[in-house]
């Protein structure tokens, strides 16, 4: 069993100059050792679900470290103090959003984004929209009366709200408006009053995508994806008839 001593030093092995670089221009901090998504996925990939290894390695206060650390943390055994006390080390968004996505598969999505939503701090707020933009599509989380409700707040606040959190409601209402026929309406007349959204991304090449073209977008390549199983299907019972 790997410890978090192995895992450090394999991380500081795989770490660049160059990838420190580029993550300091997205707001990752010191201490970090530069290790690639790619090089993350192979130092993590037989770490498999370990979340003592995780807690420790977030412990550790290293930025790569804790992107690892939300990769294999067990989703099931996160509680509203554990995110809340992992939220409260974290100080730029490419953590907000790795924390978001391991959240928003936890038994406490909707507590946390419901705590976090209307946070005047930015790293909170951007959290709690961020998981709606991870669940919108699950109904078991969300009522559609609930998600056209955030609809009319994004309408009504996205303009107001700090830098990343105008981001994360860009991205709460492509989620919202992929759920159906109904909440997209809701969605394209909000997104043709508000967007273009602005967002500093700073000296990256980030951009905050256009709300109606992306959710146009996503239908189509999903259309395709049906239609490609759907295809399959038929073969595989003509072959087996």
């Amino acid at each position: 069993m790997a410890t978090v001593q192995d895992v450090l030093a394999e991380l500081e092995t795989a770490g660049t100059a160059q990838n420190r670089k580029v993550y300091a221009r997205h707001g990752a901090t010191q201490p970090m050792f530069g290790v690639s998504y790619k090089e993350l996925g192979r130092i993590g990939k037989p770490l498999k679900t370990d979340h003592q290894l995780a807690i420790e390695l977030w412990r550790s206060g290293n930025h790569d470290a804790r992107v690892l650390a939300l990769r294999i943390a067990d989703p099931s055994a996160i509680t509203v103090a554990l995110a809340l006390d992992w939220l409260a080390d974290v100080d730029n968004y490419i953590l907000v959003e790795a924390l978001g996505k391991l959240v928003a598969q936890s038994p406490v999505a909707r507590p946390i984004s419901d705590q976090l939503r209307d946070d005047s701090n930015e790293w909170p707020a951007s959290l709690g929209w961020f998981i709606v933009a991870c669940s919108a599509e699950q109904a078991e989380l969300w009522t559609e009366n609930e998600l056209e409700a955030l609809v009319f707040q994004i309408s009504d606040e996205i303009g107001s709200r700090p830098n990343r959190v105008r981001h994360e409601m860009n991205g709460a209402l492509i989620a919202i408006g992929l759920r159906d026929d109904a909440l997209r309406r809701a969605v394209l007349e909000t997104a043709a009053q508000v967007c273009p959204v602005e967002v500093d991304h700073g000296e990256t090449g980030c951009k905050t995508p256009d709300v109606a073209p992306y959710i146009e977008r996503t239908l189509a390549r999903r259309a395709v994806q049906a239609a490609k199983r759907a295809e399959r299907a038929r073969a595989k019972a003509a072959a087996s008839s």
